[in-house]
């Protein structure tokens, strides 16, 4: 196996960024193949996104070459693009194996930063669903159980190459990562972004997508409801007052998909907003700045 470090990639996509001047005016993603000399034993790979801790990157490789990362392979279209998601913790270094049309194994490094979280003490929220009763806990895992299945899936569509908007407008209370204390309990990071908006506001779809989940009453969430953009890479609403889609609607970007509420584990009306690719928990802001839509 080859190996390329991170220094000669960053040659190697400086030379294409040159190449892509034009880029900076034009649609943020696209369906057209990356136009390169047939040196198919090296690992070409574009990147467009941010390489920090909770970044979502879009990539791509020639196509018809095969890219892994931790021995797991990653899916790309027919025109070699590809996600791939940083969770909260990721690692300082990302490798990925890239195997091109003869079979020739390449190994790319890539850095990733680190980033610092808030702490966020939250106070007011119903303490049952601070320290669950005993008798709740069952409910605790199927819902999460509901949630896993939603994801599961991995399809073929692309609507995640036309990029992202905003749910909805409103100030900003809860940011991607930080630590939560609910009631002066530590508890588990918060994932997503919250926006602050009374109860019955529209929520709009942020991209094209098929609804693979829909609740109205999951024991943290509350309303909830699951959007699939293809790949891995799915939206999550949480604590909504209704529900306006189906499972197995597809919806399109800027549709009114659901209503401001304050279900579930909230101390007031406000829309939670958490996006996924596969099990890596990605951050919506990254994703709004690195992929917006045109």
């Amino acid at each position: 196996m080859q190996r390329q470090s991170y220094p000669q990639l960053a040659v190697l996509l400086f030379s294409l960024m040159l190449t892509c001047a034009s880029c900076a005016n034009a649609e943020p993603f696209t369906n057209e193949p990356l136009i390169a000399e047939p040196r198919i034993t090296e690992p070409l790979i574009k990147w467009r996104g941010s390489w920090q801790q909770g970044g979502l990157m879009l990539g791509q490789v020639q196509p018809g070459t095969t890219l892994s990362h931790q021995g797991e392979i990653i899916k790309t279209t027919a025109e070699g693009q590809f996600l791939f998601g940083l969770g909260r913790n990721a690692p300082a270094i990302s490798t990925f194996v890239v195997t091109d049309l003869t079979g020739v194994e390449t190994e790319a490094e890539f850095e990733v930063a680190a980033r610092d979280y808030n702490v966020q003490k939250v106070e007011g929220v119903p303490q049952r669903t601070v320290e669950p009763p005993a008798g709740q806990l069952q409910r605790i895992r199927s819902d999460s159980a509901l949630v896993v299945q939603a994801r599961r899936l991995v399809s073929n569509k692309t609507d995640f190459l036309s990029g992202f908007i905003k749910p909805l407008e409103g100030p900003i209370t809860g940011v991607y990562g930080s630590q939560r204390f609910y009631n002066g309990v530590p508890k588990s990071p918060h994932y997503g972004l919250d926006y602050a908006a009374p109860t019955g506001t529209i929520v709009k779809a942020p991209a094209a997508g098929i609804v693979r989940m829909t609740h109205v009453d999951l024991f943290y969430s509350g309303g909830t409801l699951i959007i699939d953009h293809g790949h891995g890479l799915s939206s999550s609403f949480l604590h909504l007052s209704e529900i306006l889609v189906e499972e197995g609607y597809r919806v399109q970007r800027g549709e009114a998909i659901a209503r401001v509420g304050s279900t579930g584990r909230a101390t007031g009306a406000h829309l939670d907003w958490r996006m996924n690719w596969l099990n890596q928990r990605v951050d919506p802001a990254l994703v709004l700045e690195s992929f917006p839509a045109q």
